[in-house]
């Protein structure tokens, strides 16, 4: 990738605090899941996601080096970490004031939208990536 990578900013709401006062696990997806949404906006897909291609979640590993409380910003830089012919791997890397918080690898297999049929990357959406992960040509 040739400029910095995409990065997604959150505020943590009171709602998703628990009782340590800090961001409950399960939220992570959450807002990984946005940060998804938004990349791929970046890439150009906003018209395109979820109505010409789709994606499901297959497999996501999440692993926590800090915490994020109430009303903390969280960036979540995204970048594509691996291509396949029907999935890929996008990785995030949580921070908060510049401090590692959380980071996880989460693959997601593409689909037909409305069928949840496995279907080849397309095209577009792959050379997106490969650009993104520098693999690729920006032509």
């Amino acid at each position: 990738m040739s400029g910095p990578p995409f990065v997604h900013r959150i505020r943590v709401r009171y709602a998703e605090v628990d009782g340590q006062g800090v961001v409950f696990n399960a939220h992570w997806l959450t807002y990984f899941d946005d940060a998804c949404t938004r990349f791929m906006e970046a890439l150009g897909f906003q018209g395109l996601w979820v109505t010409g291609f789709d994606v499901m979640l297959v497999k996501a590993i999440v692993e926590w080096a800090g915490s994020a409380g109430f009303d903390e910003w969280v960036d979540i830089a995204v970048f594509p970490s691996r291509l396949g012919t029907k999935s890929f791997d996008l990785s995030y890397e949580a921070t908060v004031e510049a401090r590692p918080v959380c980071q996880a690898t989460i693959t997601y297999v593409t689909i037909e939208p409305g069928k949840n049929v496995s279907i080849e990357i397309p095209s577009a959406v792959r050379t997106a990536l490969e650009i993104a992960t520098g693999q690729g040509n920006a032509s």
